[in-house]
């Protein structure tokens, strides 16, 4: 398997824990019988809770897009040392950024972001 990949998968491991985090966070302010209901009307998760759930939806966003450049590259036989660097970047980033939104720190969090951003355009340019 190309190592792009690999992290392909961690990616999707990474939003996975992402997920229970943001569900563990809406639970301790609403309980389980709010969450298993149907959610009409339930009140905003806020706090921590609130950050890690956009971390999530932030992290399904933007591994929409790391899965179709990690594929296309594998695809069309394009992976190299730049493609795998770049990959690495997005995902080391992606860990970072979801603990940094989580614990609240804005102005890293976005600096986090444009890292994984650049890793995302490091594959993009080895691919056009």
């Amino acid at each position: 398997m190309k190592p792009e990949l690999m992290l392909l998968v961690w990616a999707v491991a990474l939003t996975l824990v992402q997920a229970v985090v943001a569900a563990q966070g809406a639970f301790a302010q609403v309980g389980l019988f709010t969450l298993a209901g149907n959610r009409e009307g339930m009140r905003e998760i806020t706090g921590w809770g609130g950050r890690a759930a956009r971390a999530h939806r932030n992290m399904l966003e933007n591994l929409v897009l790391f899965a179709i450049l990690v594929i296309v590259a594998v695809l069309m036989d394009k992976t190299n040392g730049t493609t795998l660097l770049g990959a690495q970047l997005f995902l080391w980033a992606r860990v970072a950024y979801a603990v940094v939104y989580v614990a609240g720190i804005p102005w890293l969090r976005t600096a986090i972001w444009g890292v994984s951003v650049a890793g995302l355009v490091m594959i993009f340019l080895q691919l056009i």
